[in-house]
């Protein structure tokens, strides 16, 4: 069973996740927060599986809820609910430690997936859309990295040639099936190198594999 506590201050909003999420069998809706504070006090004494994190809230906002959630160390994971389109914060919820987001115009079994991905520890979004974030949003990146290279950023500097190649394309969108069929390597060997490369560079998921791809110019926006 997947936990899940939903964080908006719209009350229809809660309402409609709530709904959604408890027509699941392998879902349950632990609680509802109406603003970043609250969300932050429920997930250290309710512990959810998931977060469905607003970003747009009074008082804390959710990006600010979703860094104190991070860095207190919780399971918990945060998925960040937005309007794509309007909302200027999403990369910095991402950057905040969140595992993925979401539109708020969705479809019901995207957002179903969305959470249940983000729950197993893979990435929610499409690659596509990644992409499109990431490319609206890179010029957020701290502007003494714009010339950064590669090569001699530390974070990278673990990493195998054939691992570096692996995250330049994760930063590129491709799934694990679309390396494995270009790279001419099982799809478990994709796995594997996708796992060690999180565990080098520190990243708490696709998604932080992605942003780190970008912050360190191994990708550029297009």
């Amino acid at each position: 069973m997947t936990t899940v506590l939903i964080a908006d201050d719209q009350p229809l909003q809660r309402f409609g996740f709530r709904m959604l999420l408890e027509s699941q069998d392998d879902l349950t809706v632990l609680g509802e927060a109406t603003d970043g504070t609250e969300a932050v006090r429920m997930t250290a004494e309710l512990h959810p599986d998931v977060v469905l994190m607003d970003i747009r809230m009074p008082g804390l906002d959710g990006i600010a809820a979703t860094r104190r959630i991070i860095s207190a160390g919780h399971r918990t994971r945060v998925l960040i609910v937005t309007t794509f389109d309007l909302d200027e914060y999403a990369y910095a919820g991402l950057r905040a430690g969140a595992s993925g987001f979401l539109i708020k115009d969705a479809l019901p079994e995207d957002v179903l997936s969305g959470i249940r991905a983000v729950a197993s520890g893979d990435a929610v979004v499409a690659p596509s859309l990644t992409r499109r974030l990431l490319d609206a949003y890179v010029e957020l990146l701290p502007t003494g990295r714009q010339d950064a290279s590669p090569h001699t950023d530390p974070r990278l500097a673990s990493l195998t040639e054939r691992e570096r190649e692996i995250l330049t394309v994760i930063g590129q969108g491709w799934t694990n099936s679309e390396i494995s069929t270009r790279f001419h390597l099982a799809e478990s060997t994709v796995k594997t190198h996708v796992s060690r490369i999180l565990a080098k560079t520190g990243s708490r998921d696709r998604i932080q594999a992605v942003i780190l791809a970008y912050d360190t110019r191994l990708v550029r926006a297009s």
